[in-house]
């Protein structure tokens, strides 16, 4: 009998133990505080931008034998820029019934009262209370209403203001535990409680197209 080469085992270790590792030890982890109230400000002040439908939320979520990725098909917000900085309270409304996932049955399973419960919650809304500078990126805070539940998070992004467009793009995780939503999965799958946010989000001035506008 020929002896077993441990390098032919190898490659198949190392994607075993990928796709049980965990994304969101990858990224930053943000805390979910009480709600923050935001800066005095006219939320009509400066000018108006409108977050267009070419934008994309995206989230990936994991258990222990691996990962799934899906998002959000549906959203809408503007900003207003006043002297070179974001002025009001900003917000992004999110259309839960827009979730997707790489898994039709998974998506449908999401939208049930196990996860997002989106008959019950049918908008997620994230309220900006602050962005501030934070080295090479962006500290953005705002309170985030997530299944019936308003906690204030913080997270690093990559923000760029300028006359033709306001770009935000973020990768962070949350705990989905804070939110409520508390569905453990199998008993020897467990899922896992932090799930990866993707942000890549894009305003530009001018009226919302119907595209960009909210779908309920």
């Amino acid at each position: 009998m020929k002896p077993i080469r441990l390098s032919f085992f190898a490659p198949l270790l190392v994607a075993l133990l990928a796709g049980c590792g965990d994304p969101a030890n990858q990224v930053h982890k943000s805390a979910a505080n009480d709600p923050k109230a935001a800066a005095p400000s006219s939320p009509a002040a400066g000018k108006e931008y409108v977050i267009r439908a070419g934008s994309t939320i995206g989230f990936t979520g994991s258990k222990v034998t691996g990962s799934h990725h899906g998002g959000f098909k549906n959203f809408a917000g503007n900003f207003h820029i006043a002297d070179g900085k974001l002025a009001g309270t900003p917000e992004l409304k999110i259309a839960m019934q827009s979730t997707w996932a790489d898994n039709e049955k998974l998506a449908g399973h999401l939208k049930s009262s196990d996860f997002f419960d989106v008959e019950k919650f049918p908008i997620t809304t994230f309220t900006v209370t602050s962005v501030a500078p934070e080295g090479a990126q962006h500290k953005v805070t705002g309170n985030l209403n997530l299944h019936g539940v308003t906690k204030s998070i913080s997270f690093p992004a990559t923000v760029q203001l300028a006359p033709d467009a306001v770009t935000l793009k973020a990768e962070f995780a949350i705990n989905r535990r804070d939110f409520n939503i508390n569905f453990p999965g199998m008993p020897n799958d467990l899922i896992r409680d932090n799930v990866v946010l993707n942000l890549d989000i894009k305003a530009t001035p001018g009226p919302a197209k119907p595209e960009d506008q909210l779908a309920l």
